[in-house]
């Protein structure tokens, strides 16, 4: 397994990864969206797990503004799971999201999804007293 950053031909494999892991987002957090959008910041902050014939098996999306990192769009497909796939790409985006000067990194975790917020404690994250709000625009 080698995690990369994003090229093009990744599209179709990530597509259809964030399909099986993400059924339930909405639009705006398909593919066909993310993926450009992220690409215009050119940030080198979308990665993907690729197997050895080439397979997208994960990715991660970083984001910096500066102040604080973010993490999103983590996802392994469910045949790679509890192989240490998901740690790596977590650890990698945060190694990038450091030599950015980045000193500490969000992530948000839907509630009631118990299994993800446990994998991202024994990473090392915490819950804080925090209310999630968000706008439409």
């Amino acid at each position: 397994m080698t995690v990369i950053p994003y090229h093009d031909r990744h599209f179709d494999g990530v597509d259809a990864l964030w399909r099986t892991c993400f059924p339930n987002d909405p639009p705006r957090n398909r593919a066909e969206t993310a993926i450009p959008a992220k690409l215009a910041l050119n940030d080198g902050l979308l990665l993907v797990a690729e197997d050895r014939t080439g397979k997208v098996i994960g990715t991660i999306m970083a984001g910096y503004d500066g102040h604080r990192g973010w993490l999103y769009a983590v996802a392994v497909d469910p045949a790679s799971q509890r192989s240490g796939l998901g740690t790596a790409l977590v650890e990698e985006a945060c190694l990038r999201l450091r030599a950015l000067g980045c000193v500490k990194v969000n992530l948000q975790v839907r509630a009631g999804n118990g299994a993800v917020a446990a994998f991202y404690r024994k990473l090392g994250f915490a819950e804080e007293p925090r209310i999630s709000m968000g706008r439409s625009l």
